[in-house]
């Protein structure tokens, strides 16, 4: 028999994402509707292992629905990844009543929850939160839609200024080992190309598109460079395409955590929402050691092993719409 689930405890861990507090809201309410004790742990796994646990309730999470990053606070603890960190933050769950867990995050999150759960018969479900949108299992994760529109809105002006001084413009994004940024984005803000991770693009390439783009008068280029590529760091690209146009005039922008910050859009906070109220039931339900996704708008779990050692592909096609806009 499934084991009974009274106290539910939720935590966020690793980079922070728009719509985490939408996912905490939802576990928080849905918990209680339930009639179950929600218990936030903040800073991640490191507050787990430093006892920095709180009771929430259905006030403690008014107004934090439209909020960016996460009220619980994230961190990185390499202490967690030993069994003695991890015996500490069993003893203080325990000592909290706390009889399940939902995580909010990516891999890392995930992995730290595979082996708890393993080692100490605790339920767990995880929520994909991360901008970078590369967890398999579902279509998007919190906070990739509202990272995407961030980059999006920044494109947008900095075009003005492009338009009005006919400059090409190298603006990076995140996306260390993936490309899904810059790719949506990109397509969406009618960039002149994209430089990605998931691609050996020679810079010859690069040149072809820019040959084409001032063929068909474009006044303003826009590339936008994911900063795991492999084409080189933004500088060194620009640094190529001046040696070998140098009539053109070139701009380096370079967007870092700005793609982080903000209010979740609409999408975001009902995929948050959903999610959250999908991971009390199910570990009402009986489920434990999955990540919970959203796959052709049907709640989608996967197993953390699986979830852990597969990456979402980026949609290529994608890139060749955009290419075939471009021009």
């Amino acid at each position: 028999m499934a084991k009974e689930i009274n106290s539910i405890g939720v935590l966020s861990s690793g980079g922070d994402a728009p719509g985490m507090n939408a996912a905490i809201r939802a576990v928080v309410r849905a918990g209680n509707h339930y009639g179950k004790k929600v218990f936030g742990i903040y800073e991640g796994y490191q507050g787990m292992i430093e006892n920095q646990i709180l009771e929430l309730n259905a006030r403690s999470v008014k107004g934090i629905l439209n909020r960016g990053g996460t009220i619980l606070k994230s961190s990185r603890s390499e202490e967690f990844k030993t069994k003695e960190g991890r015996k500490k933050a069993y003893d203080n769950i325990i000592s909290r009543g706390i009889d399940a867990l939902v995580l909010i995050g990516g891999n890392g999150t995930f992995t730290g929850g595979m082996y708890f759960s393993e080692e100490y018969d605790i339920p767990v479900l995880g929520l994909p939160g991360t901008i970078d949108n590369d967890l398999s299992g579902t279509d998007f994760t919190i906070g990739f839609d509202t990272a995407c529109n961030v980059v999006t809105d920044c494109v947008d002006k900095i075009r003005d200024t492009a338009e009005s001084h006919n400059r090409l413009f190298f603006v990076e994004v995140m996306g260390r080992d993936s490309g899904f940024i810059g790719l949506r984005a990109g397509l969406a803000s009618g960039a002149l190309d994209v430089v990605l991770p998931e691609e050996e693009q020679p810079m010859e390439d690069l040149f072809q598109e820019l040959e084409r783009g001032a063929s068909n008068n474009k006044t303003n280029r826009i590339i936008l460079v994911s900063e795991g590529n492999k084409m080189g760091s933004i500088y060194e690209i620009a640094e190529a395409v001046k040696e070998r146009y140098p009539q053109w005039e070139s701009k380096i922008t370079i967007l870092g955590h700005l793609q982080r910050g903000g209010s979740p859009t609409c999408t975001d906070r009902v995929i948050s929402s959903r999610l959250g109220v999908a991971a009390v039931e199910a570990l009402i339900e009986g489920r434990h050691g999955e990540a919970i996704g959203i796959v052709n708008n049907q709640l989608k779990f996967t197993p953390f092993e699986e979830a852990i050692r597969s990456k979402a592909k980026i949609d290529m096609e994608l890139n060749r719409i955009l290419k075939i806009l471009a021009t």
